[in-house]
């Protein structure tokens, strides 16, 4: 069966925009594939954090992975520094890595530039990544546009080793979702829609109450030709929310602009927000359900020790095809 890996920062509350782009491909793909699902805590440390939010951000995000639909008894959900192979097996990856291409990684430069001292980590970043990735063997990572720069080097580094030691690591492909991979900003729609943005009505959290969604899907930006047409490059707030509706309701961008034809921007705001609306609901519910749950403990307990027997295998091989360890008589 395909293997399929895919983890997420505990950053802080997941947006609509990593919903649609991201965790709402994830349900369907459990049902045709062996999929694992990490909340990767130890990228996450690469910069500052307060640990009390950390640990909340965490069971936040895992209670999110299931109330959006993710089964623990068709996926492995668990938390990476709960399985300790993901450090081990990054130790490898950094000893198969060059600094050179280290340092040509777009996020380490974007993050490292113009300041004094930054944290090693930032530039063995991608190591984990790869780390995480070829530990389980994946077939297929889903990730965003942002990530290929990553999962290019996760390709090179497993081709390296399995050249240099042995044939250990299944090569990953990468899959970005077409539609919906990057939802924008609904007060600056050039750029992708993120939780660290300032301006609170620039992004839906995904535990946004529906008066909340409702108020920022109408206050969104568009433009002055009151016209429902996807155009990302001349009408990118209109497309944005078209992207949006597309995805709630599972209606076409063709279907779209037939339904809203000769319609100005106030109907198609409130329909947009509508749908919104109800499709985070459920979620909202089931997450409340869960998150000061034992239910959630055990799922997570479960996972780490599924993904730690996995992940174990994979170490063991890569480490006795290094000359690790001692060989027993």
């Amino acid at each position: 069966m395909t293997r399929v890996f895919s983890g997420i920062q505990p950053s802080g509350t997941l947006t609509l925009g990593n919903y649609l782009g991201a965790l709402q491909h994830f349900v369907g793909l459990q049902d045709e594939h062996e999929c694992f699902f990490c909340i990767v805590d130890q990228h996450a440390i690469t910069v500052p954090q307060d640990k009390v939010k950390l640990r909340q951000n965490i069971r936040k995000l895992a209670a999110l992975y299931l109330a959006t639909g993710i089964d623990p008894k068709k996926s492995t959900l668990f938390i990476q520094s709960e399985v300790p192979a993901h450090a081990q097996m990054a130790w490898i990856m950094q000893c198969v890595s060059y600094i050179g291409e280290l340092e040509r990684m777009t996020q380490f430069k974007d993050k490292s530039a113009g300041k004094e001292a930054v944290s090693s980590a930032l530039l063995t970043y991608p190591p984990l990544m790869a780390a995480d990735i070829l530990l389980y063997n994946a077939d297929i990572v889903p990730v965003g546009e942002d990530q290929k720069q990553h999962m290019e080097l996760t390709r090179n580094l497993a081709e390296r080793f399995n050249r240099k030691y042995n044939d250990i690591f299944t090569v990953p492909e990468a899959q970005i979702p077409q539609v919906g991979a990057r939802i924008m900003s609904l007060q600056e729609p050039t750029k992708k829609m993120s939780k660290s943005d300032e301006n609170q009505k620039a992004f839906i959290s995904m535990l946004d109450d529906e008066k909340t969604v409702i108020k920022k899907i109408k206050s969104a930006v568009t433009d002055s030709e009151n016209e429902i047409r996807f155009d990302r490059e001349n009408k990118p707030g209109v497309s944005n929310l078209m992207s949006i509706y597309s995805l709630s309701t599972g209606k076409s961008l063709e279907e779209i602009e037939q339904d809203f034809s000769g319609k100005g921007y106030g109907d198609f705001k409130q329909a947009v927000a509508e749908a919104a609306a109800g499709l985070l609901r459920p979620i909202r519910e089931r997450y409340e359900e869960l998150i000061h749950s034992d239910e959630l403990d055990d799922i997570l307990d479960e996972g780490a020790e599924r993904a730690q027997r996995a992940a174990f295998k994979t170490l063991k091989k890569a480490e006795r095809a290094m000359g690790l360890g001692r060989k027993r008589r």
